[in-house]
Order: structure tokens, then C-alpha cells, then sequence
């Protein structure tokens, strides 16, 4: 597993937490990254992605203004804050690198998946 997320946890409503991910530089360096999570029962979805130099993001529509996805290319290590948390934002998070350059073009990375639980 190349990619280590960490910082999940349990939260109340309304708590915050911050997400990180890290990988190795030679696949950092040549990824676009992103954050994806899936609930019990449900499939894996896109929570927000960031490009290879950090100057585009994207994010769904359901955390919009709630989450920022960042990533500091010197510790080759992205983040997701998440602020303003509610309980369908439960779920397992995992990590996402998707290679651009060769020869990681089109090849798909992960982590093993941190937890996030959001009580009412």
C-alpha cells in the first residue's frame, strides 16, 4: 500500500477534522490526488480532487464549502480539512493518486482507508 492516510477519528456534528496522506515522491510527484469515500451499503464516491500542482481543485457538490482538499508538494502530502461535519459524512476515506507522467500514466494508487465517524 503506497499511499498512508491518517487522521480519521469520531467527531460530534459541527466538530472538524483533518485528513493527510502521504506517499512516496516518486509517485507524488506525478499524480493528481484526491479524496474518495464510501459509507456502508454504498459505493465508493468522489469527495474532492486536487492537480499535480495544486492550482485546480474540485470537490461534490455535498461538501462543498465544508471541505478543502491542499497538498504540499515538499513532504509530498495532501490533506482534506473537513469542518462543519455531519453524520452523512460517515464513511471510510481513502487516498488517491492517479498517475500523469510516464511511466505512471493512467495508473491508479490507494491507501488502506481511514476511518471517519460523525455522532449526532
Amino acid at each position: 500500500v503506497p499511499l498512508v492516510e491518517s487522521g480519521g477519528g469520531l467527531v460530534q456534528a459541527g466538530g472538524s477534522l483533518r485528513l493527510s496522506c502521504a506517499a512516496p515522491g516518486s509517485i507524488f510527484s506525478m499524480s493528481d490526488m484526491g479524496w474518495y469515500r464510501q459509507a456502508p451499503g454504498k459505493k465508493r464516491e468522489l469527495v474532492a480532487t486536487i492537480t499535480n500542482g495544486g492550482g485546480s481543485t474540485n470537490y461534490a457538490d455535498s461538501v462543498k464549502g465544508r471541505f478543502t482538499i491542499s497538498r504540499d508538494n515538499a513532504k509530498n502530502t495532501m490533506y482534506l480539512q473537513m469542518n462543519s461535519l455531519k453524520p452523512e459524512d460517515t464513511a471510510i476515506y481513502y487516498c488517491n493518486a492517479r498517475g500523469l507522467i510516464k511511466p505512471l500514466i493512467g495508473k491508479d494508487y490507494w491507501g488502506q482507508g481511514t476511518q471517519v465517524t460523525v455522532s449526532s
